[in-house]
């Protein structure tokens, strides 16, 4: 029976999008909560970056060791050779190549240097360096597929899944479908192709969210899998993409979708953990009216509906707080705060982390985790909150290779002569 699955661009699509960013450090973070969540793969980066590489590849080795479970880290290249080899090389297992189809793009974007036909050629030769090079799941993406024409589409998908594709990503890139538009053209795709749709809605009009559920219905009603790619708060490009929380609740409390199960075990109770993480990394405060996690999703004012959330909540509310793991805490008021961060010493350090249960062997080992906490506190540039404390006490050597940068080197040149002058 077909399912759906979990794709998450935070890492990619999400950091891309104008005036927002994350250390590489709180992208690895950000991976941590996906994989303790359940979610099955993330889009962690782009391979071919420089800059990207030495993150991805530690990112990996946390995947070897047990540190992300059983998510799968992926990555994303343009549908060109180079991209793919850099990928590649790189040991990248998990891909996703990228090219617009639409002749909006090919009129505006290519302008004369790629037409349709050249488009599906350069698509095959990237998948097939993929292939041989050992890539394990391949997924090809149809930028601005939502503005190309069905008999195109088709033609690049079945070219794709011969060149040995195993998905087709459907970009609705400028957020123009509607539900009902793009369950009709993902189950008509879905039932010529014969391949798991992913589905990539950004959410120009609003309707991200709703356009996943609804384009992943279409494939899953025609015999496939449906893989919705999402991002914590909906962070994205422009006004942003599908919220992995709301599509995961849709699943859980939706009407008329219990025939439609997941294909992984997600664990709700993260919600509130990833989605205050990103909140706080990205520097962008939860909407209040945040779906799940935001400081209205169960707040009540109104005499009438306060009377009965007090007498049953599930009088107007859909489900409990504690589904999304926003359970009820004591707050603890301290008169006095020690923090850790970029200028902090080792007593004060040593007690922050005896406060979490964490006492080291020695001086020589607390020192060292305090070396890498201030790397990583004068990259974030925010205090280090508990989950990022534990998950460096207990991956040091990776969190500082993470912290290492290799910097680009210019080619030498022979020495210029005088530059001309005016006297």
């Amino acid at each position: 029976m077909a399912k759906v699955y979990f794709i998450d661009v935070t890492n990619r699509d999400g950091v891309q999008a104008s005036r927002i960013s994350l250390s590489k450090f709180q992208k690895t973070m950000v991976n941590w909560y996906l994989a303790r969540m359940g979610v099955r793969q993330s889009e962690a980066g782009f391979p071919f970056l420089s800059h990207e590489r030495n993150y991805l590849q530690v990112n990996l080795e946390l995947k070897e060791i047990g540190a992300l479970g059983a998510l799968i880290i992926s990555g994303w290249c343009r549908a060109v050779v180079e991209d793919t080899r850099a990928a590649v090389a790189l040991g990248m297992k998990d891909l996703n190549l990228s090219i617009s189809t639409s002749d909006q793009m090919i009129r505006n974007k290519f302008r004369g240097r790629l037409d349709r036909t050249s488009i599906i050629k350069e698509a095959v030769q990237a998948l097939t360096v993929a292939k041989e090079g050992g890539v394990r799941t391949l997924g090809i993406n149809a930028e601005d597929a939502s503005r190309t024409d069905m008999d195109y589409l088709v033609d690049f998908a079945l070219a794709a899944k011969e060149a040995g594709a195993q998905r087709m990503r459907y970009c609705d890139t400028v957020g123009q479908d509607t539900p009902h538009s793009i369950e009709e053209r993902i189950y008509e795709l879905a039932s010529l192709i014969k391949m798991p749709i992913e589905l990539h809605c950004h959410d120009d009009l609003g309707l991200a969210v709703a356009n996943s559920i609804a384009g992943a219905k279409g494939a899953l009603d025609a015999g496939q899998d449906a893989w919705i790619n999402t991002t914590v708060n909906g962070i994205g490009e422009r006004a942003g993409q599908a919220d992995l929380v709301s599509c995961v609740m849709a699943y859980r409390f939706g009407k008329g979708l219990e025939k439609y199960p997941l294909g992984d075990d997600i664990d709700l109770k993260l919600a509130w953990p990833i989605a205050n993480y990103a909140a706080y990394a990205f520097k962008l405060p939860l909407s209040i009216n945040q779906p799940g996690v935001g400081a209205n999703a169960f707040a009540h004012e109104s005499g009438i509906h306060a009377d009965g959330a007090l007498k049953n909540h599930a009088n107007y509310e859909l489900y409990d707080h504690a589904a999304v793991g926003r359970e009820d805490r004591t707050i603890k008021e301290h008169v006095r705060v020690i923090t850790t961060g970029e200028y902090s010493g080792l007593a004060g350090f040593k007690y922050v982390y005896e406060q979490l249960g964490i006492v080291f062997q020695d001086d020589e080992e607390a020192r060292f985790i305090l070396n890498v906490a201030q790397l990583v506190n004068s990259q974030t540039q925010l205090p280090l909150l508990e989950d990022e404390l534990r998950f460096i006490a207990r991956y040091p050597d990776q969190v500082a290779q993470l912290m290492a940068i290799t910097s680009p080197r210019r080619t030498q040149k022979a020495p210029a002569g005088p530059a001309n002058t005016r006297d």
